[in-house]
């Protein structure tokens, strides 16, 4: 079940959502996930997949999503699922740093805590990642190059200057753009506005009024490509500015058939679901977590027990050639 917090009225709306939670739960230890933002494509993918796993191990598996990726808001959900005492909580941090400290008051209570794209998080008790970060970053810088001819103008987009993964793959992409393609320029500090196509659509338009020589935008976060992709071809400018970023396939297949988006990279959020309780099912049956074993959903892992991360390698590109196939999956 998908859960929204509200800015106004908290009290009223931690009540609703209370109700609409309790009224809902079926038999089972409770596994919850609280992902970056409720309602977009990307992480309504996801609650399938945790809601598909929390059947199959007859756990009460369920996403809580707050109505905006802010950071407070993940904090109150984590909070509340502690007082519920829940068995595993799940989340996808939108600041790392500011969820440490309710981190370390859930795994007070017992309550092994699981993070997904962060990879650096402190108080957690694992997190998960389904790619390489650094040759995910260096993947879309890969492509953004080749369509820009290898030079001009760019800016960069994450989720919010503090989501620790977009930064991370944003870092990477860059510091490979230094390296190898000098005649690339960064015209701005990256913008953090990608899960609101709403901003991302503004930041574009701000930016090609404050940077006419603007070659290209580089995305990261699925609002990113979806909000610029729109002012792009609003201002007829399909062609002339490259685009490149992460989004789901079933939100951006119309603009990248007509060549507005050109490429990105992604994971299946379905898949990050799946793995999510599947892992809070082993933490609940005392499983031990090993290097190279076989996680269901995943296949063979890479475990880092110092800094408690599990990495496999799922990449693949978003293209003309395969977005079809991605819709058809539902994502």
């Amino acid at each position: 079940m998908r859960l929204y917090f509200c800015h106004a009225a908290i009290a009223a709306s931690v009540l609703l959502c209370s109700v609409l939670n309790n009224s809902a739960q079926a038999a089972g230890e409770e596994v919850a996930v609280v992902v970056k933002i409720g309602g977009i494509p990307w992480f309504n993918a996801m609650e399938k997949g945790i809601q598909k796993m929390g059947k199959e191990y007859d756990l009460n598996a369920y996403m809580v999503g707050p109505t905006t990726a802010d950071p407070a808001q993940q904090v109150r959900a984590v909070e509340d699922l502690i007082a519920k005492k829940v068995k595993v909580i799940g989340v996808v941090p939108n600041d790392a740093k500011a969820l440490e400290p309710v981190f370390d008051r859930a795994q007070a209570a017992g309550i092994p805590v699981i993070t997904h794209e962060s990879p650096s998080q402190k108080g957690n008790t694992w997190d998960i990642e389904m790619i390489d970060n650094a040759a995910y970053g260096e993947a879309h810088m890969k492509s953004f190059a080749e369509a820009m001819g290898e030079e001009g103008e760019y800016i960069v987009y994450v989720g919010s200057l503090t989501v620790p993964l977009h930064n991370l793959w944003a870092d990477a992409a860059i510091a490979y753009q230094k390296a190898h393609y000098p005649k690339m320029k960064l015209v701005a500090d990256r913008y953090g506005v990608a899960e609101s196509v709403d901003d991302s659509y503004k930041t574009a338009i701000d930016a090609m009024l404050a940077h006419p020589n603007l070659k290209g935008i580089l995305t990261f976060g699925s609002q990113g490509p979806i909000g610029a992709g729109r002012a792009i071809k609003e201002k007829g400018k399909a062609g002339k500015i490259v685009l490149v970023g992460s989004f789901s396939p079933s939100q951006g297949e119309k603009l990248l058939k007509e060549g507005v988006i050109l490429t990105g990279y992604m994971w299946n959020p379905m898949e990050a679901g799946e793995a999510i309780v599947t892992l809070a099912k082993m933490l609940i049956d005392g499983k031990e977590i090993t290097d190279g074993m076989d996680i269901p959903g995943l296949g063979k892992v890479a475990v880092d027990k110092e800094t408690r991360v599990i990495k496999v390698d799922k990449m693949q590109p978003i293209t003309k050639d395969t977005i079809d196939k991605l819709v058809a999956l539902g994502l």
